[in-house]
């Protein structure tokens, strides 16, 4: 499908890019996140810091669900953090998983090294690694292989859309081509082209034409609904930048209403409330991803 080409004004796309700028009381978000991590770390029963590669940063974080007799396994929640795949790590994010763990999820937030250490299309095949690795052996902490949804945030959209678009066959012969069952973007770059025109970012990701080609979502083929495999659902805040609804919208146009049925601006949420509505029962985003996971 042919789209407009997008803005790619550096200085445009610098003010478009800054959610930090967008949003001044980021910083409190932080706080509270790292504040609520070390709390769910403390007093959730919890694996951390396991290996599911011996590259840098290939480590994951396992929330398990309650396990009870004669009860089947727990979806499982694989959550891929943000932060322009250079910033950010999965234990600023525990926070999530207690709510859902409580619903009877089991949550897995995986790591990957940070650009400019490594390229984009490097830390997608980080994520099938990690994904590869949840799939062989998440039945050992109680859930199901069979029933595995992916959420990313920003950068972390990106790369759980990537996730629902692999061809799992080319990965391992273990591996069941429905492998992601459903996935969800928050806030999610779909198309690389203008994130390599801005400065500021592109300093850090060293984002080639060949990288844009490969690694863009909204370039790829739509991937192929199949028994067991479900959509993606493409959720933004209303109250962020025109690019990024631009890219909510981008993916819904590039796969189709089929593959993307689910393309929302959540009102009153901006780039960085709208995780903390993800951990918020009461928020329609958190019923959104339970009713992915069944529960």
């Amino acid at each position: 499908m042919k789209h407009t080409s997008p803005n790619l004004d550096p200085a445009w796309l610098e003010v478009e890019h800054n959610n930090r700028a967008r949003v001044p009381e980021f910083q409190s978000h932080f706080d509270r996140w790292a504040r609520d991590s070390a709390a769910a770390r403390a007093n959730g029963r919890s694996l951390l810091d396991v290996r599911y590669g011996h590259g840098e940063g290939e480590t994951l974080d396992i929330f398990p669900a309650p396990r009870k007799a004669g009860k089947p396994p727990a979806p499982v929640l694989v959550f891929i953090h943000g932060g322009w795949w250079r910033s950010l790590d999965k234990a600023d994010h525990s926070f999530i998983a207690p709510p859902f763990v409580q619903r009877g999820a089991c949550v897995v937030l995986p790591n990957y090294a940070l650009c400019p250490a490594v390229t984009v299309p490097q830390i997608t095949l980080q994520m099938v690694q990690a994904l590869a690795w949840v799939y062989r052996h998440i039945g050992a902490h109680g859930g199901d292989p069979q029933r595995i949804t992916v959420v990313g945030h920003s950068a972390g959209g990106h790369l759980a859309s990537m996730m629902l678009a692999c061809d799992w066959s080319l990965v391992g012969d273990d591996l069941p081509l429905s492998l992601v069952k459903n996935a969800l973007g928050m806030s999610g770059l779909y198309d690389l082209e203008p994130v390599m025109h801005t400065p500021s970012v592109q300093t850090s990701l060293h984002l080639t034409p060949a990288d844009v080609s490969r690694a863009s979502p909204a370039r790829l083929p739509a991937p192929r609904l199949r028994e067991g495999r479900g959509e993606l659902s493409a959720v933004v805040g209303a109250d962020e930048s025109s690019e990024f609804l631009r890219h909510n919208r981008l993916i819904q146009q590039s796969w189709g209403t089929d593959v993307v049925p689910v393309c929302e601006g959540l009102k009153g949420l901006n780039h960085f409330s709208i995780v903390d509505a993800l951990a918020d029962p009461r928020q329609r985003l958190h019923k959104m991803v339970r009713s992915l996971l069944g529960i």
